[in-house]
Parts: structure tokens; C-alpha cells; sequence
């Protein structure tokens, strides 16, 4: 099926805009039946997209889902931002700041051995480099 550049009429504003060949090849793919009824300026006023930053989920009125719950280290009650599964430990925000690992400019400990191998290993076996790494990730 071929598909040729048409000219639509804007539902809101009245305007005349295209209907590109390959947006009929999208909406064909897609099977969309209808053809769009909205110009481009028309459908993102209407879908809100060029409002102001701030406008999340919550200037829409929509909450998140906020869970009171007992930290599983030092048993505090703490709210997470999730709904906790069954046997998985919920930590409270110093918990879990203190589990994570140290990074140094987005590289953890671990990594940078890692990287520190590699860089060393230029003329060396590449086998032996292999072996480093694994015994330097057991150790981390």
C-alpha cells in the first residue's frame, strides 16, 4: 500500500495541516483507524505537554503510593515511596544510605580495582588480566 502527503483541517483551531505519508505509514502499522483530528500545536496544548516544569503527578492531583513500615536493620518505623513484597528487607533512609557503596566520582571500590587492572594489563595476557578481575570482584 502506498501512502501520499494529505492535507487534514484542525478540529480545534481549523486549520489546514499534513497528514505525512509516514505518519499514515505509523498509524497504518499501529492500525489506527481514525486520522488525527488535531494540527501538532493543537494536540500538545490539549495533551498538556507545553505546561509549565512542577506539573507532575502530584500538581495533577494523582499521589504516590507512601507505605508506613519498620526498617529491617534498626527497626524503626519509616514511609517508603513503595509498597513493600513479602520477604524482602525495607530499609529506612540511613539504613539504606549506609548499605550502598562508597563511589569515588561514580566509580565504586570494586570498579576502579577493576579499571586499575585493565589499565596495567596493556602488554600483559589477557588470560591472566581475566583471572585478576575475578579474584579482585571476590575480594570486593
Amino acid at each position: 500500500m502506498e501512502f501520499v502527503d494529505r492535507l487534514l483541517t484542525c478540529a480545534d483551531c481549523g486549520g489546514e495541516f499534513i497528514f505525512t505519508a509516514g505518519e499514515q505509514l505509523f498509524f497504518f502499522d499501529k492500525q489506527f483507524k481514525n486520522d488525527p483530528k488535531r494540527c501538532k500545536p493543537c494536540k500538545s496544548k490539549r495533551s498538556g505537554v507545553g505546561v509549565q516544569a512542577g506539573s507532575g503527578p502530584a500538581a495533577a492531583g494523582l499521589s504516590r503510593t507512601e507505605t508506613r513500615t519498620e526498617c529491617s536493620e534498626c527497626g524503626i518505623e519509616t514511609t517508603v515511596p513503595f509498597k513493600p513484597t513479602q520477604g524482602r528487607p525495607v530499609l529506612c533512609r540511613q539504613c539504606f544510605q549506609a548499605k550502598r557503596p562508597v563511589t569515588d566520582g561514580g566509580i565504586t571500590a570494586a570498579s576502579s580495582t577493576t579499571v586499575g587492572l585493565i589499565a596495567s594489563a596493556t602488554n600483559a595476557d589477557i588470560s591472566s588480566v581475566s583471572a585478576e578481575m575475578v579474584a579482585a570482584a571476590a575480594q570486593a
